[in-house]
């Protein structure tokens, strides 16, 4: 039989968050495990770094332009023939996403069999004077009914007084851990391994919504960091050094100055969350062992995107410095199944569209030629060459951007200033210093440049004339043309 397939998403993990890369503070010995049982990609980018076009691209393998999704739109309808589930569905697997799925409409398959939904907090799904009753967030969110079936009709998802986005509060989960998000994903997995039909293989997406915010770790794993010496953010020569509106006291602040010890708790509790979730992977490779399945199962790991947790000031996602932008991604093969060469890192740039491609390749289902992503098996033997360079973008008001990078440079263009930067990431991996107008970079610099150009032709926006960058035009969340 072709084997298993397990998908961890998780929302909003920095790729640097591992203790198989070293950081001085986070745990993650489950995550390790894998790491040492696969492959790690160490150079591995979400093109569209927020939730929906990021999740877009890993569920469809296709490029933002291709799906549309060049920015953070709710409530845009998902019409994609070709979904990872869809495939895997005509390949005889037994699909199931359990978790997250971010989509619209809300209950949208996307080709799964069946999915067992927490996107958490929702806004479109909350607000009451803009909510159908079909998109209530007390109608679609199968863990919020499940919490209140055995906490109390009263629980909800804001009892904390933390806000979905805010990434510089925290505080410890108020109920039993057993009733935490995290460990509901968890719980739901586990039964979806006794419900399987046992006659195909499956394909399970466990989505868990954390370290998104709410910052909101049980208070054993809190305990790991809040007196833990933590590592201090970096804080390019380029970025803004001042906060003369005390933008940093804004609890859902995107950049500015943030009282110390607020920080610190925020850190704290990401990293926290982050510990949370491997213990529970490890609670649910532990079932896939006593249920016979775990060898039998090619498991990928990553992320939608990061965490700038004060990187430059900056707080949340969305800009395409590494701390936003780059994410975790391994493909682990504890059973052999693959051949993989296992506990290596490869340093070859992936994206979100080279999930779909991959994990059919893993089935050895034919690959629809919508998919613009490449599967990453050749890589994990050692195989190239690969691509040069992945182009990123997001429509982000007066900080929209494009960049383009290989893992080892950045080029970055703001689209509504013209402003450049450049990074050399082998020399600078925490982007301290801005080449962009060093006269030994001008070579590079123009390589990138002409790369992004050649990238943005024919695009809606008119960002170019095929020549040059054009600056000022509207960024858009949403490619018009495909949604008309």
């Amino acid at each position: 039989m072709k084997p298993n397939i397990l998908l961890i998403t998780v929302d909003q993990m920095r790729w640097d968050c591992l203790s198989y890369l070293n950081h001085p503070a986070v745990d993650t010995p489950n995550l390790d495990q894998l790491a040492r049982d696969g492959v790690l990609f160490q150079h591995a980018y979400s093109a569209t770094p927020s939730c929906v076009p990021a999740r877009v691209s890993l569920l469809t393998g296709m490029s933002q332009v291709a799906t549309g999704r060049t920015g953070y739109a709710d409530k845009v309808p998902w019409r994609y023939e070709h979904t990872i589930a869809s495939e895997l569905t005509k390949a005889a697997y037994h699909t199931q996403c359990v978790g997250k799925m971010h989509v619209y409409p809300t209950r949208n398959l996307c080709g799964f069999h069946n999915v067992v939904l927490h996107d958490g907090y929702m806004h479109y799904g909350r607000f009451k004077q803009q909510t159908s009753v079909a998109e209530s967030q007390a109608e679609t969110d199968d863990y919020l009914k499940w919490l209140q079936e055995r906490v109390g009709s009263d629980v909800d998802l804001l009892d904390l007084g933390l806000d979905c986005n805010s990434s510089t509060m925290a505080r410890p989960w108020h109920l039993e851990e057993k009733y935490h998000p995290t460990n509901w994903v968890t719980s739901q997995s586990i039964d979806f391994l006794r419900r399987r039909d046992p006659s195909k293989p499956f394909f399970l997406k466990m989505s868990y919504v954390r370290p998104h915010p709410p910052f909101d770790p049980p208070q054993v794993f809190l305990d790991m960091y809040k007196d833990k010496e933590l590592p201090d953010p970096p804080i390019g020569e380029w970025a803004e050094q001042s906060d003369l509106t005390r933008s940093g006291l804004d609890p859902v602040t995107s950049h500015g100055t943030v009282p110390k010890d607020r920080y610190r708790r925020a850190q704290a509790a990401y990293y926290a969350l982050i510990t949370h979730i491997d213990h529970q992977i490890g609670r649910f490779l532990q079932a896939m062992r006593e249920y016979g399945v775990y060898d039998d199962t090619v498991i990928l790991f990553t992320s939608d995107h990061g965490e700038l947790m004060g990187d430059h000031h900056l707080y949340r996602k969305s800009l395409p410095y590494e701390g936003s932008a780059k994410v975790p991604f391994i493909v682990a093969d504890p059973g052999h199944q693959l051949g993989l060469q296992k506990n290596t890192i490869v340093d070859q740039v992936v994206e979100m569209r080279d999930i779909m491609p991959t994990l059919l390749d893993v089935a050895g289902a034919d690959i629809p030629t919508t998919v613009e992503g490449k599967s990453v098996l050749p890589l994990c033997n050692g195989e190239t060459p690969w691509r040069d360079y992945i182009h990123g973008e997001h429509a982000f008001g007066e900080k929209s951007y494009h960049y383009i990078t290989n893992g080892k440079e950045k080029y970055i263009w703001f689209s509504q200033t013209g402003e450049e930067q450049f990074f050399d990431l082998q020399e600078d991996p925490h982007e301290l210093r801005n080449l962009a107008l060093k006269d030994s970079y001008k070579g590079r610099v123009s390589h990138r440049r002409n790369q992004l150009i050649q990238e943005l032709i024919g695009r809606e926006e008119g960002y170019t004339d095929g020549e040059k960058l054009i600056k000022g035009r509207v960024a858009k969340a949403v490619q018009e043309h495909l949604f008309t």
